[in-house]
């Protein structure tokens, strides 16, 4: 639950009492109460954000945290606005699919009509036993930006990057990786890359300290800037989960790497400071399988105005054999639906996603059941925008848009994750047994 679903007007006292009710028999039935029946709900749906230090506005961990916020919650439940997911249910299966049951729904609903009875202690399930800062496991170690951005109180940020060495004297696998930014409000989306020791990438940037592409010297490290083919280690935006692969599976960071923390700002009307960090849990043993981060993008879209509903395709053949893990689609102000598709050699369509999509919450949606896809498997991602004045975040209807950095601007970027072998890095995927037509982008990663 989040406070764009929560709205004073929809509290009210009620009162407190317990009492009971008859089931469509006639047969006295027990009422529905907190600790049995909602409890559960909000450790398993609502408590990785409503806790304190986390996102959501209020915690909803305990009665007296919880009952003040009881018709809202039935309100926003009711409404499928909370938990928030925007997954066409037609479409595949994933496990990190929040959704509640229809009866879920109905005990939040019943327990507000009943007056919000708080019920026995003792039926109240464990508490989640919840890392304080973290949604992953105790991180072995916690990278932090070294030195603060200053963020203005108002106009458009030029992308922030900041260089940390990572000292690392053996090679690491990556399991588990999260992003916490020290300024959420106003962290439009970051990306973490890993710099391998012989890259050359950004090789004469500041190290430990902010810069932007306009404050470097040398011109091509300006473009360099703006794309790179480096690893991505984690990309984060509004709403974004953390990375958790399993056993046998983690993203690699060579021996001597530097992590590129890339930090794209909005501004709120109000000055702060950001210095964000990322944890980072370790695999206990080299896994099988090598995880990377692909895309397919369309940095020549042209959306004109007033285009309620203009459509961009792009198609990428996979060159090698690949798991595919999970799916993150990226647009701005102006996105409204996002599909990833594979498209089989006789013509038809296997949708794998569909997505109604929200600015505030990108979210990234992983496979229930993990798919792998064959070398040679085309995969199509489709994205459609909302160019008109009846889409009310549109900046400027009458605009002609293209891709850009602010904003105001618009992207279309289709990250999915994939497992490869361990041996296998990302340039031996696309090298290897490359099939002609092949377009998945791998030289623009930093344009996010």
């Amino acid at each position: 639950m989040n406070s764009t679903a929560i709205v004073a007007a929809f509290t009210c006292l009620v009162l407190f009492g317990s009492w009971q009710r008859a089931d469509s028999t006639g047969q006295t039935t027990k009422p529905t109460t907190f600790y049995k029946d909602v409890l559960p709900i909000l450790q398993s749906h609502c408590q990785s954000c409503h806790r304190r230090g986390e996102v959501a506005p209020m915690p909803l961990v305990t009665y007296e945290q919880s009952r003040p916020w009881a018709d809202a919650m039935a309100h926003s439940v009711e409404m499928r606005m909370m938990p928030p997911w925007f997954a066409d249910p037609r479409f595949g299966h994933f496990q990190n699919d929040p959704s509640l049951t229809d009866q879920e729904v109905r005990d939040i609903s019943e327990w507000v009509k009943e007056g919000a009875p708080r019920g026995d202690p003792h039926d109240a399930p464990a508490p989640r036993n919840w890392v304080r800062g973290w949604n992953i496991a105790q991180p072995d170690l916690v990278v932090t930006m070294p030195k603060p951005v200053t963020i203005p109180a108002h106009g458009e940020i030029e992308y922030a990057y900041e260089i940390v060495p990572t000292h690392f004297q053996e090679d690491r696998w990556v399991r588990m990786s999260e992003f916490r930014p020290g300024s959420p409000a106003h962290v439009h989306h970051a990306v973490v890359y890993i710099r391998p020791p012989n890259s050359d990438w950004l090789r004469h940037a500041p190290v430990g300290e902010p810069f932007t592409a306009s404050t470097l010297a040398d011109p091509r490290e300006q473009r360099q800037a703006h794309e790179t083919t480096s690893d991505l280690l984690l990309v984060y935006a509004p709403g974004s989960s953390p990375d958790q692969w399993p056993e046998d599976m983690a993203k690699f960071i060579p021996a001597g790497s530097d992590l590129v923390f890339q930090m794209h700002y909005t501004t709120s009307g109000m000055a702060d400071q950001d210095q964000t960090s990322i944890g980072l849990v370790f695999a206990k043993n080299p896994p099988n399988e090598r995880v990377v981060t692909l895309q397919l993008n369309d940095h020549a879209l042209i959306i004109p105005p007033g285009a309620d509903n203009f459509r961009v395709e792009v198609q990428g053949t996979l060159p090698n054999d690949a798991t595919l893990l999970s799916l993150f689609p990226h647009m701005h102000l102006r996105g409204k639906r996002f599909e990833y598709d594979i498209v089989h050699d006789d013509g038809t369509v296997e949708v794998l996603l569909r997505v109604n999509y929200h600015f505030h919450w990108q979210l990234s949606y992983r496979l229930k059941e993990p798919r792998l896809l064959k070398a040679g498997t085309r995969l199509r991602a489709i994205a459609w925008y909302d160019n008109s004045k009846n889409n009310p975040h549109n900046p400027d209807p009458s605009r002609t848009v293209t891709w850009g950095d602010q904003t105001s601007d618009e992207m279309m970027v289709g990250f999915f994750d994939v497992a490869i072998p361990r041996s296998m890095d990302k340039w031996q995927f696309f090298e290897r047994h490359k099939q002609p037509g092949a377009n998945v982008d791998r030289t623009n990663n930093a344009q996010q």
